[in-house]
């Protein structure tokens, strides 16, 4: 073994080079190194090295892996700051969701990261547990690290906050706003037709007693489900008595706890509509607990058809609302303000479609039971 690094010493000129760099890259500080010194070592300019540490496609690609392997040596890191301060582009895009706790967040924060890392941008995260004032602090915190731009999905929590930064020249894009805000892009989820497929299917199976599991009254996106879930019960002359109305907070918890009120009543649903799955798996976890067999005595619906929500017993029917389509209007709504030196077109609005999908968890009611 000794041999063969002393021969090592003696190759010729390239490999001695790229000896001696290894060498004194495990001596040398990250901080020490700059583009200049790549540029040197890889025997191109600041510039190529520049546009190669960017990524930028019409660099030679036999340059680009030339500059490359000498940042590899170098442990070379670029700062980010710096840049964003000469460039005023970070890359870098804020992503706030409520809840990490729920399946639907995960994923949209997983289908956001992934297109993020396609168009050759970093994602900083925050979740907020739907605390406004969290969600202010997480604001603040991205807008001093120059965030290029705010994905706030949130599902309409209250606009107060995001209108004190909305002239900050930061694009943001929410999801269910209720208000019209210049630089501000809303992601209008379409409720009215999936809860509208999901009302006219149970309908369809002769059930009468519908009743509905709201979520979080702080909400917009809630207030927002339980019109549309009023509507169309009134557009099907099918009676909604107020006890049929429960308030929710997406959680299974939450769902449990509506179970057992609905249950207590003296003329019970047939039929349960919930604002989130997560709602509707509590609901059909409390059911066994009361005896109720689904879908042959109570038929449920959930909403955002989450992954679990094939694997329940019995698989559950509910409302899609595509996480990978929501991740993908976000950033496309982010990315069309990075390439619009005028900033985003005001009151820009863009729609997420909504499906129901049919599963197991609904049936015909007895006609004893309509």
């Amino acid at each position: 073994m000794a041999e063969r690094r002393d021969e090592a010493l003696l190759m010729p000129d390239q490999a001695t080079e790229s000896v001696s760099v290894r060498v004194r890259s495990r001596r040398t500080s990250p901080r020490a190194v700059n583009i200049k010194e790549i540029a040197k070592r890889a025997g191109v300019s600041t510039a190529t090295v520049s546009r190669a540490i960017n990524r930028i496609p019409t660099v030679d690609p036999h340059l680009a892996r030339r500059v490359w392997k000498i940042v590899d040596e170098l442990g070379y890191y670029p700062d980010r700051q710096a840049r964003a301060l000469v460039s005023g582009q970070s890359r870098i895009f804020g992503l706030i969701v409520p809840d990490l706790t729920n399946p639907v967040f995960p994923e949209i924060v997983k289908a956001f990261e992934e297109i993020s890392f396609q168009h050759n941008y970093e994602v900083l995260l925050r979740s907020t547990s739907h605390d406004p004032q969290r969600m202010g602090l997480a604001m603040r915190r991205m807008v001093e690290r120059r965030v290029d731009g705010l994905a706030i999905l949130t599902f309409g929590m209250k606009e107060s906050v995001i209108a004190n930064f909305a002239p900050r020249s930061v694009p943001i894009v929410i999801v269910d706003g209720s208000h019209q805000m210049p630089e501000v892009a809303n992601i209008r989820v379409n409720y009215q037709h999936g809860i509208r497929q999901a009302v006219q299917h149970l309908a369809a199976l002769r059930h009468s007693r519908i009743a509905f599991v709201a979520g979080p009254p702080n909400l917009n996106s809630v207030e927002t489900q339980q019109l549309a879930f009023e509507e169309c019960m009134n557009e099907l002359a099918l009676e909604i008595p107020p006890e049929f109305i429960v308030g929710g907070d997406h959680t299974i918890e939450g769902g449990m706890k509506a179970l057992t009120t609905l249950a207590a009543l003296p003329v019970r649903p047939t039929a349960i509509l919930c604002s989130n799955d997560m709602t509707a798996i509590g609901v059909l976890r409390q059911a066994s607990d009361h005896g109720i067999s689904i879908p042959q005595q109570l038929s449920v619906v959930g909403f955002d058809d989450i992954p679990f929500a094939r694997f329940t017993i019995p698989p559950l029917t509910t409302v899609q609302m595509s996480q990978l389509e929501l991740a993908r209007l976000a950033f496309e709504a982010l990315l069309e303000k990075e390439r619009d030196d005028h900033g985003m077109a005001s009151n820009r609005e863009y729609v997420l479609a909504t499906q129901l999908t049919l599963r197991s968890t609904t049936m015909l009611t007895p006609l004893h039971a309509a």
